[in-house]
């Protein structure tokens, strides 16, 4: 159930039109990395986590709520960065509000043209935010459906990387506009992408095991291998030597990848190296892994009877008095 505040979670003001920074705005509310996708890319994964995760549906579902109040902030800006196109500034109408603010033809035909940017705010929109991104293209679930895996710990390292492109789309629109209450706004957008951040961050962690992704291990016959695949100056890091990030095994350098693929017969004839780990160990840790994530989808998903809210469900376990009796009476 969602309800409805008139108030903004922040004070959003601005304090000039400026429909060709509305325009660029566009981008975090019909974007890829806008306000509308964070909301439903959350809000779709929170249903798989509910039985599984709790805590964790609850997590998605409070975020995705707030990622919805973002964007009626930045719908809110946006319509006041177009204050006057479709109403005085469709009349042209010099003694307009909105004409009045600009001084001389010149000014009036820079503010006609930046409207024009984004003509979908003149045929389309009545001069509103559209759902669309800054270039005008229509806003598609396509940019979210591949966050919705039915892992969470997969789909939690894709609201980490969405809460990344996010802050930084913010950080890119702060070099654009000089209103002083907008640029507040967005760097109240900034930084709550910077908590979601660590929020799914903590949430991800709180999952173990959480790596690989998924169920099946890594072979660990090819997962320490770095393979030297360019020629000129070689650079080392740890990327390529010392121990690897998650599984704490040794990167082993191939220095001349033809040559060890060719002796290795394309691979098959290797050996686990520089780990602890083994085929057959990995083999167990599969099976283990699949009983564990084939028991959080069913939990998800039970078969039978089934409610969403915990009244019905607490009604399905503790029948009504008089339910028996009736019952045998019907059986009579």
């Amino acid at each position: 159930m969602f309800y409805h505040v008139k108030e903004l979670q922040f004070d959003a003001r601005v304090s000039k039109p400026d429909p060709a920074f509305a325009t660029l705005l566009l981008e975090q509310f019909g974007g890829a990395n806008g306000e509308l996708a964070a909301a439903l890319r959350y809000f779709g994964q929170a249903f798989a986590a509910r039985k599984p995760f709790p805590d964790k549906y609850d997590l998605l579902m409070d975020i995705a709520t707030e990622e919805f109040s973002h964007l009626e902030i930045v719908g809110a800006t946006i319509q006041m960065l177009l204050q006057g196109i479709n109403g005085d500034l469709k009349r042209a109408a010099d003694e307009s509000e909105i004409m009045a603010l600009l001084d001389g033809k010149k000014a009036k035909e820079e503010f006609i043209h930046q409207a024009l940017v984004a003509p979908q705010t003149l045929v389309s929109s009545g001069g509103g935010p559209a759902y669309t991104n800054s270039q005008g293209v229509p806003w598609s679930a396509a940019y979210i459906n591949g966050d919705c895996n039915g892992d969470l710990t997969v789909d939690l390292r894709s609201d980490i990387a969405a809460e990344s492109r996010a802050k930084i789309t913010y950080e890119y629109l702060l070099q654009f506009t000089d209103d002083p209450y907008v640029k507040q706004t967005l760097n109240f957008l900034m930084t709550r992408e910077v908590a979601h951040f660590q929020m799914f961050e903590a949430a991800l962690e709180s999952i173990q095991p959480n790596f690989p992704p998924g169920v099946r291990q890594s072979d660990p016959r090819y997962s320490n291998l770095y393979f030297n695949m360019s020629s000129g100056a070689d650079i080392r890091g740890p990327w390529n030597e010392g121990e690897s990030s998650q599984l704490g095994e040794t990167w082993q350098f191939i220095d001349d990848p033809v040559r060890y693929v060719m002796e290795t017969n394309g691979l098959t004839n290797l050996e686990p190296n520089g780990t602890p780990r083994t085929v057959k160990g990995v083999d167990k840790l599969d099976k283990e892994m699949s009983e564990t994530r084939s028991e959080e989808v069913n939990m998800a998903v039970p078969i039978g009877e089934q409610a969403w809210s915990q009244h019905s469900i607490d009604q399905m376990e503790s029948p009504a008095k008089g339910t028996k009796k009736r019952n045998s009476r019907s059986n009579e």
